[in-house]
């Protein structure tokens, strides 16, 4: 590789590792995603025509890497207790020695929470609403990545957070409230 390829790694490579991180859920994974992006960056460099699209289609690769791989783990579909991060294990070891503080304790569940309603939507609906939500890209960064125009783009994130709503919504009819009954 070369030495301006070696620049453009070192200048994009925590941004694009976060993004698949937040995008596939798995971070013992991300290292490994975010190779292949690289190496699909690497070896279609010369597809490229204009530098001003360079980050949009740097997230592109990103995009469909990362639902690559979620195309291949649903395939496998098998959960095991290496499936685990160390960190989930070491929280769940600390939450069953009673070592994790309150505030520890509700941010694990708001993660859980998001993690579980995310989980609810589409594939597509989640990637798009982690790219515009918690990275933070906007309308125009979106519509360069998904190559449709703002509209289009507007009702498919009106879209997806409804359906997140729906989600939300159903988790909260299906809770019981202490005290509550349900019948």
């Amino acid at each position: 590789m070369t030495p301006l390829f070696n620049q453009v790694v070192t200048a994009y490579r925590k941004r694009i590792l976060g993004t698949i991180a937040r995008l596939i859920g798995r971070p013992e994974d991300v290292e490994d995603v975010g190779q292949e992006v690289f190496l699909r960056l690497y070896y279609s460099l010369d597809q490229l025509r204009t530098p001003e699209v360079f980050e949009p289609w740097l997230y592109r690769l990103t995009v469909n890497a990362s639902y690559d791989y979620l195309r291949k783990q649903r395939r496998r579909n098998e959960s095991r207790m290496s499936d685990l991060s160390e960190q989930q294990v070491m929280m769940a070891d600390a939450v069953a020695g009673g070592k994790v503080s309150g505030e520890e304790q509700r941010q694990k569940q708001v993660k859980e929470l998001v993690d579980s309603l995310l989980g609810a939507v589409s594939e597509q609906d989640r990637i798009l609403l982690t790219l515009k939500e918690v990275e933070g890209l906007s309308i125009k960064e979106l519509e360069k990545i998904y190559a449709v125009n703002e509209n289009a783009l507007k009702v498919r994130l009106f879209r997806a957070r409804q359906r997140v709503l729906n989600a939300f919504e159903a988790s909260q009819a299906n809770t019981v409230r202490p005290g509550e009954r349900k019948d």
